[in-house]
């Protein structure tokens, strides 16, 4: 239904939770690399082992190469810096989430690459640097998928 884009990920029990997000919300997992980790770490093993069957998880070499096996989807990007609060959007099936390197974020050129209405924030107290990767996944899907009436729960 939603795809879940993480690029660059550096830290693997993050990796593991949104794999166990997307098992359980039936959205799509694609990794970016370069990855900070081995998929076989025992960090990313232990926090998504039994969701990893699950879990629909692709890697790509690039995210130009993932976008265009997707077709092009509209997507957007998860940003501490962007002016957009996530639940004022309107999201429908097909649409990609993509959140950056937890140390730093989506460098400026691919942000850049998104138009400005498609740049998403989640809002949180002043002063704060930023929500942890996978929280912060779970917090959009979870919007968007209740926006399309929890399709496909049980």
């Amino acid at each position: 239904m939603f795809h879940v884009i993480l690029y660059q990920p550096e830290i693997p029990p993050n990796t593991g939770n949104v794999i166990r997000l997307c098992a359980n919300t039936g959205a799509r997992l694609h990794l970016i690399r370069p990855l900070g980790f081995d998929l076989g770490e025992k960090a990313v093993r232990r926090a998504g082992m039994d969701y990893a069957e699950l879990a629909h998880v692709t890697v790509w070499n690039t995210l130009d190469e993932c976008m265009t096996a997707l077709n092009s989807p509209r997507w957007f990007a998860l940003s501490s810096k962007a002016a957009v609060r996530y639940d004022t959007v309107r999201f429908v099936p097909g649409d990609a989430f993509l959140f950056g390197p937890e140390t730093r974020g989506l460098p400026e050129a691919v942000l850049a690459s998104c138009p400005p209405q498609r740049r998403l924030r989640l809002p949180m107290r002043a002063g704060n640097r930023s929500i942890n990767l996978s929280n912060s996944a779970a917090v959009l899907v979870y919007e968007a998928w209740r926006q399309q009436d929890f399709a496909g729960a049980g």
